[in-house]
């Protein structure tokens, strides 16, 4: 694993320290940063990092929830939603192709189907390949609408958006087939297992967890994602504060399939890390511990309904 950070202020991004890697695996780059509602700087920060994952060796990035803008109230993250073909979407699919990278861009604020009725966005997890080309799109199914009012946490995501309809297949990709989800998604076991059961080897939950539920259940509900699946577990992070009213807790995070933190980009800077996705070492666990083929058939889950 490789570790870069940068501070916020000087936007410099630098070697922290450094493990040989095997140049025969693929590497995957999980970044963590701190939007705001400026659209342009968030786009700068990001392209830094894309372009140090490149230098690193990187196949595929992982960028965060919100990777585009986090704004401030409803009315400002409605005004700044785009839809896919437009100006943000696009040019990360031409830094894809000059980068000759794959991207994860989790948590795009994607203008809903019918915007000019009801002004509802949903929150999408857009995978674009080496060519430029979106590969796929999915729209996040659980909705983070919780009131933690002893910790200060107020958030009512369906306020403004659109909970989507369905879980995608997972899409091959150079470093193995990845399962996507989104931040709150992490939370309900039943969306990763079925995304294993349909050939996922990683599962990808791009976030923006707040500093309080992050401290208590972010860590622990990774590595158990890992852990029941066999799946590596890849989730890039917002950190720090975004404006008066919001911060993240950061520690963007990477995981093996034995439920080991194999990388960590920390709680307080910008910053990435790169991990080796190493499959051979996913089939090892899944042969010497064979849980899926463990598993009783549906209707035994269900005999106390």
């Amino acid at each position: 694993m490789r570790l870069f950070s940068a501070s916020l202020a000087a936007a410099l991004l630098t070697v922290r320290g450094q493990i040989r890697m095997s140049s025969s695996l693929p590497v995957a780059a999980v970044c963590q940063m701190t939007a705001t509602p400026d659209k342009e700087a968030n786009f700068s920060a990001c392209t830094r990092l894309v372009e140090q994952a490149k230098e690193g060796g990187a196949s595929m990035v992982f960028l965060p929830e919100g990777f585009d803008y986090i704004g401030s109230s409803r009315e400002e993250t409605l005004a700044l939603s785009e839809s896919l073909d437009g100006d943000i979407i696009t040019r990360y699919t031409h830094l894809a192709r000059k980068l000759d990278l794959w991207l994860s861009l989790g948590g795009f604020h994607e203008r809903g189907h019918d915007w000019k009725t009801d002004r509802r966005i949903y929150n999408s997890h857009v995978i674009i390949n080496g060519q430029g080309e979106v590969v796929s799109v999915y729209r996040k199914a659980h909705l983070f609408d919780v009131e933690l009012t002893s910790k200060g946490v107020s958030l009512k995501e369906s306020a403004f958006t659109v909970a989507g309809p369905r879980l995608l297949p997972p899409v091959q990709t150079p470093i193995g087939k990845v399962g996507l989800g989104i931040c709150y998604d992490l939370r309900f076991p039943e969306l990763s297992s079925a995304l294993q059961r349909h050939g996922a080897e990683i599962l990808t939950f791009p976030s923006a967890f707040t500093v309080a539920t992050g401290a208590a259940h972010w860590e622990v509900l990774l590595r158990a994602r890992a852990i029941e699946t066999q799946c590596f577990v890849l989730a890039a992070a917002q950190v720090g504060s975004h404006h008066s009213r919001r911060a993240s807790y950061g520690h963007a995070l990477a995981v093996d399939p034995w439920g080991g933190v194999i990388g960590d980009c920390g709680g307080a800077d910008v910053g990435v890390t790169l991990v080796q996705i190493d499959l051979q070492t996913l089939r090892d666990v899944r042969r010497d511990m064979p849980v899926q083929q463990h598993r009783r058939e549906k209707d035994f889950y269900c005999s106390l309904d």
